[in-house]
């Protein structure tokens, strides 16, 4: 599990910062110690930065991808469920397995709770393999030590690229260079 790579990995990390504004990197967050960065809009989300923004906790966030879809990465969402339905609905009952097919539980109202039920009743396979595609997996091996993903400025190769590219401006924006 992440928890154990965490314990285990990074031992004497304070923090992790995925450096992203990539939602479905959202799920990573945990409190304060694994923190996602949109350097665009130079916000830092953590568990409640998460919430304020999507209305699901974190662990939520393929739940919700999967019933609202995600564009960037090719898979639709269900029919009808938009961000403030999948919030509603996830705050509650965070996982699309505990969303209840009685309507009158979902807490958006009659018509719509029914509407919105049955075309996740319907599209439940759906939903569960865009879940699928949302989730970040776990289970990969980490051959790398914490002191190979230290990050020790760019790669000199990079200027001759840019030159390549007719990039002038790149370059003198790097503020760290590997000595190599």
């Amino acid at each position: 599990t992440l928890e154990s790579v965490n314990a285990q990995t990074f031992a004497g990390v304070e923090q992790i910062v995925v450096c992203s504004p990539d939602k479905d990197l959202a799920q990573l967050v945990s409190g304060d110690e694994i923190v996602c960065w949109d350097r665009r809009r130079e916000i830092v989300y953590n568990d409640a930065a998460v919430f304020e923004k999507f209305g699901v906790r974190p662990a939520s966030i393929p739940d919700y991808l999967a019933l609202v879809g995600d564009a960037a990465d090719g898979y639709p969402g269900i029919p009808g469920w938009g961000a403030k339905s999948a919030a509603t609905v996830l705050a509650r009952f965070e996982h699309l397995e505990a969303i209840p097919k009685d309507a009158a539980q979902l807490g958006l109202g009659a018509a719509r709770g029914q509407r919105l039920s049955d075309t996740l009743q319907a599209q439940m396979t759906d939903a569960l393999l865009f879940r699928r595609l949302s989730t970040l997996r776990h289970d990969v091996p980490l051959r790398e030590t914490l002191s190979d993903l230290e990050w020790r400025g760019a790669r000199p190769e990079l200027k001759q690229i840019c030159q390549q590219l007719g990039e002038k401006t790149l370059p003198d924006r790097i503020t760290r260079w590997r000595a190599e």
